[in-house]
């Protein structure tokens, strides 16, 4: 069959797409913080061994150092990273956490991943930012050799911090530009913490022709979307939920091709939406931005790229065309040199193709039509 010709298991959507099939389409994610994506048996071991409170049954565990299904204070959200930091003060158990959550991703079915963290939270037992930063690569590095995922690091400052420290950082990520470390990136608390106080390190990385991502239109409105992109030189938006309440700016997102990082149980746990079908996904993907699907935190919202994209397809009624659009998205959005992600893409599409025969899913759609 022809590339653009019409298949009929394009039209097969919701639960007509399997766990099985999902599972096995080749996926990314943009936007997965290395302190909340920690496996719970790993929490749970290294937790112990700096003396935290392990005592009786994971959902005990979970209950006491995690947020619940709804953590509607963003403050108290973020306050909960401060456990898994707690655990991630050596370059064994970054290195170990690293290549957990990669292999992890791997078996279902990722073939890119972009790690994000703040190194200068990383240094209470005495590792240097550099170090932390080298630790991390050794375990994505781990997970490569051994189950093929790619990965990147994105290093992460926080709202919050001097802006001082946000230039250390941003000095940083350019320092380890081309040796694993694709973008800078601004997280934590959005209300009144303006990314724009940080301008000295966005400047830093522009001037430097590093990448930039920008957790914005999370906990504060489409103002901040404008600030990151217009101000500080956001390359993508992370979360991006309230730029519909800007039609003007939406549309320029959308003629730009600026990719909004999408993480649907993050964003129903921290309440930012107050139920997912009033998530704006399927209003973004009818206007034509380029949408992506991203875990944010697995251990904090019980999730996976399975159970996000999943969760994408049941929610919005997904065909498996849109479906596969939505995975392409996340390679086209990769902070990847271009013929990197061009050859990805290509190999996603054809993967699409050899996935359908595998499946026959054309003769099973026809006989359900």
């Amino acid at each position: 069959m022809k590339a653009g010709e019409y298949r009929p298991s394009d039209l097969l959507r919701g639960r007509e797409i399997s766990d099985e099939l999902l599972r096995a389409l080749p996926k990314t994610d943009l936007h997965c913080h290395l302190d909340g994506s920690l496996r719970m048996a790993t929490f749970r071991d290294l937790g112990a061994a700096v003396g935290l409170d392990m005592s009786g049954t994971e959902d005990d565990v979970r209950l006491r150092f995690f947020p619940g299904d709804r953590e509607c204070c963003q403050h108290e959200f973020l306050s909960h990273f401060t456990n898994t930091l707690k655990v991630l003060q050596t370059a064994e158990n970054l290195e170990r956490v690293a290549c957990e959550l990669a292999t992890d991703f791997a078996a279902e079915g990722v073939w890119y991943l972009e790690v994000r963290f703040c190194p200068l939270q990383h240094t209470e037992a005495g590792l240097t930012p550099g170090q932390a930063v080298a630790a991390v690569r050794r375990g994505l590095d781990r997970a490569e050799a051994e189950h093929g995922v790619n990965a990147g690091i994105i290093i992460t400052g926080i709202r919050t911090i001097d802006p001082a420290h946000s230039l250390e950082l941003a000095r940083l990520a350019v320092e380890w530009k081309g040796r694993g470390v694709v973008a800078f990136d601004l997280a934590g608390a959005e209300e009144d913490n303006p990314a724009k106080r940080h301008v000295e390190a966005f400047y830093h990385v522009m001037n430097n022709n590093q990448n930039v991502t920008i957790h914005a239109g999370e906990g504060f409105g489409p103002e901040s979307i404008h600030q990151a992109l217009h101000r500080c030189g956001a390359n993508r938006i992370g979360h991006g939920v309230r730029l519909e309440e800007d039609p003007d700016l939406m549309a320029y997102v959308a003629d730009h091709r600026i990719p909004l990082e999408i993480c649907l149980s993050s964003n129903l746990q921290s309440c930012v939406v107050e139920d997912l079908a009033r998530h704006p996904l399927r209003y973004y993907l009818r206007e034509g931005l380029r949408v992506t699907i991203n875990t944010d935190n697995t251990l904090f919202a019980r999730t996976s790229p399975v159970m996000e994209l999943r969760l994408a397809v049941d929610t919005f009624d997904l065909t498996l065309l849109e479906t596969e659009n939505l995975l392409i998205n996340g390679f086209k959005s990769a902070f990847l040199p271009e013929h990197r992600k061009g050859a990805m893409v290509h190999q996603a599409l054809a993967t699409f193709t050899s996935l359908r025969d595998k499946f026959d899913l054309d003769r099973k759609k026809e006989q359900t039509s």
